[in-house]
């Protein structure tokens, strides 16, 4: 069964995080949702849903995952971005040739500062586009560049998860949930 990690923070967004976590569950991905919250558990997500993670995200460090995705809302993103160990895990994906993701605001907040969209396609909440100087933004809903999967917001959520399930399981399982979910 592929394994997923969703890293969250006080100030991600709402659908950004659950949309993940339903659509990876429902290609029956083994999520663990950890929260790099120091020493907590609960966040706040950014519209003032609460969501309980599985674990702090120390606890995940030396698990392999494989994939990371990363959720953006405001200062969610910027959190993410600023946990040094999920960073480095970010960075260990990606130099693995495992799945990363990102969404919204987290691939110029969190990823561009760490140098991880260097020399690549990506996208991103449009607001936040011309934060991307490492890497080529694209006006596009999701986009794939190699194991770097990226998309551009709330409203893209689903189609994001589905990318990653084609990425993890297949593009079939992909299509079949995204039909079932009246997504496709």
């Amino acid at each position: 069964m592929p394994t997923a990690l969703v890293a969250i923070a006080d100030g991600s967004e709402d659908i950004e995080t659950v949309s993940i976590i339903d659509v990876l569950r429902r290609a029956e991905i083994d999520v663990t949702v950890a929260s790099v919250m120091p020493g907590r558990p609960q966040v706040t997500a950014a519209r003032g849903t609460r969501i309980e993670a599985d674990m702090l995200i120390d606890a995940c460090r030396d698990q392999l995952f494989d994939a990371i995705a990363l959720p953006g809302g405001m200062p969610g993103a910027e959190t993410l971005g600023n946990c040094d160990m999920l960073m480095d895990m970010a960075r260990e994906q990606l130099d693995a040739g495992r799945v990363l993701g990102a969404i919204c605001a987290a691939p110029a907040v969190a990823l561009e500062p760490s140098g991880l969209l260097a020399r690549k396609r990506v996208t991103c909440y449009p607001a936040f586009a011309e934060r991307i100087s490492s890497g080529t933004w694209l006006d596009e809903p999701v986009v794939r560049d190699g194991q770097l999967i990226t998309s551009q917001g709330p409203g893209t959520a689903i189609a994001f998860g589905l990318a990653l399930v084609g990425a993890l399981v297949s593009a079939e399982s992909a299509e079949q949930i995204g039909q079932q979910m009246l997504a496709a």
